[in-house]
């Protein structure tokens, strides 16, 4: 995400090029991405896609990217679970990082004015096709995860578990992940690179 997006000032996409080769040449295996890191959207899947279409490289990583969360004309970040954004989203990563599967593909955020059935009975379709191997969720609530993992299983939630944030062994998190096999993948785990002040 810091490639494109968000964290501290932008490098040129070569350069980006040369980290993410450099992390794959010293042994890191998970390259997470979103549709949603730009801009402009994509951007992130766009450079990322330029590397996996060699097949050295594309053997050598486990791909993760995410639906969902998106930027609003007036700057907001809304959400987006219907059926038919579902597919669109992933057809389009899909084309972006020059894939024919996606390894592990996340729900970014959950679009709360729909049932979350009907989103995963969507991402269920898209395994079934041969379109993504796994499912995963972020950010989302120990009812909605077990909702979502009743139509198809879940396997990894990401969360932002940095030390200052809600406790995942207080609020439920780890128990029900613990209970139904799920991966826990914390994002930020140092904060974002802020340091914490006493």
């Amino acid at each position: 995400m810091g490639l494109s997006a968000f964290y501290g000032n932008r490098v040129s996409d070569d350069e980006s090029r040369e980290v993410l080769r450099t992390a794959v040449e010293a042994g890191c295996t998970l390259i997470d991405t979103s549709n949603v890191y730009g801009p402009p959207m994509g951007k992130n899947e766009e450079l990322i896609g330029s590397l996996l279409k060699d097949p050295a490289f594309r053997s050598k990583v486990f791909i993760c990217t995410k639906f969902g969360a998106y930027f609003s004309d007036k700057g907001g970040v809304g959400c987006n679970g219907t059926p038919e954004y579902v597919r669109k989203c992933c057809e389009e990563s899909l084309q972006r990082l020059q894939l024919d599967h996606i390894d592990l593909y996340y729900q970014h955020r959950v679009d709360r004015t729909i049932p979350i059935e009907e989103t995963w009975k969507e991402l269920k379709k898209l395994k079934e096709e041969g379109k993504v191997r796994y499912h995963g969720i972020s950010e989302a609530t120990v009812d909605e995860i077990r909702r979502a993992h009743a139509v198809t299983p879940i396997s990894a939630v990401q969360i932002e578990f940095p030390p200052f944030t809600p406790d995942i062994r207080e609020n439920g998190m780890l128990d029900v992940c613990r209970e139904l096999g799920i991966a826990i993948v914390a994002y930020s785990p140092l904060g974002r690179g802020k340091q914490l002040r006493h």
